[in-house]
């Protein structure tokens, strides 16, 4: 399997920081980058798109909720206008910033609830669609890879859009193939089980459940987080196996 590895970046905020962005970006092909709403401000934004430039890496619009005290990780009971014009507004943030330094928006992947509402509620789910779809020049819409992905393929075409899956390194997936919760021990694997995840995903495309069950994985990407030194290191390793440098 082929992969690509993104990570969640400019998501610090005035004196608040997030992240070591520096460390990661040379490891990475593409950057969801913090539009405003859930973190990040306009200086941020800029230096984030700069640090892409640099390191040759896809720029991407990483758009939530609009809650910054709870880092867009609450969900929002909005409607699918409402949807629709924050997916639009926060593209659009990145896109205009990008173009200045000559850079392209090439995706979208949404943040925290706005991502998990998007997988678990097809009406959330069809608005984000609906936006990606729907914006001014061609964007492609990244969300999980799952046992439903043919199901959602099949939603995207009938907005003529194209999607990127995504699989998760350091996340211990249930046996219905979605991500274990948070709240369950085991959730969020160790340095080894993480490592030795991606190895299975690059060379038979399947994971491990909770559980011990072999699941089939379609991923065109591989989300990484590097919010600390050990995180940053093992990134480094993960792009080595991507590239078939380590054993």
């Amino acid at each position: 399997m082929s992969l690509k590895l993104n990570c969640d970046l400019g998501e610090s905020f005035g004196s608040w920081k997030m992240g070591m962005d520096d460390a990661v970006m040379p490891h990475i092909d593409q950057a969801n980058i913090a539009c405003g709403f859930h973190a990040g401000d306009p200086l941020v934004l800029q230096k984030t798109l700069t640090l892409a430039k640099t390191h040759d890496v896809t720029v991407g619009a990483h758009p939530g909720y609009p809650d910054l005290v709870g880092f867009g990780r609450r969900s929002m009971n909005a409607t699918p206008a409402e949807i629709k014009a924050m997916m639009h507004y926060q593209m659009a943030a990145v896109d205009g910033m990008a173009a200045i330094q000559g850079l392209e928006l090439s995706y979208v992947k949404p943040h925290g609830a706005l991502y998990n509402d998007m997988m678990k509620d097809s009406n959330v789910r069809r608005a984000i669609m609906e936006a990606v779809a729907s914006y001014h020049k061609p964007v492609v819409l990244m969300l999980q890879g799952t046992p439903e992905a043919e199901t959602h393929r099949a939603e995207a075409a009938e907005f003529g859009l194209t999607l990127w899956f995504e699989a998760f390194a350091d996340r211990c997936y249930d046996d219905d193939g979605k991500l274990l919760a948070r709240t369950r021990e085991g959730a969020v694997h160790s340095r080894d089980k993480m490592l030795a995840q991606v190895k299975q995903l690059k060379e038979s495309g399947t994971v491990t459940s909770v559980s011990g069950h072999t699941l089939n994985l379609h991923a065109d990407t591989l989300c990484v987080h590097g919010d600390n030194l050990e995180g940053v290191q093992a990134i480094a390793e993960i792009r080595a196996l991507i590239n078939g440098e380590a054993s």
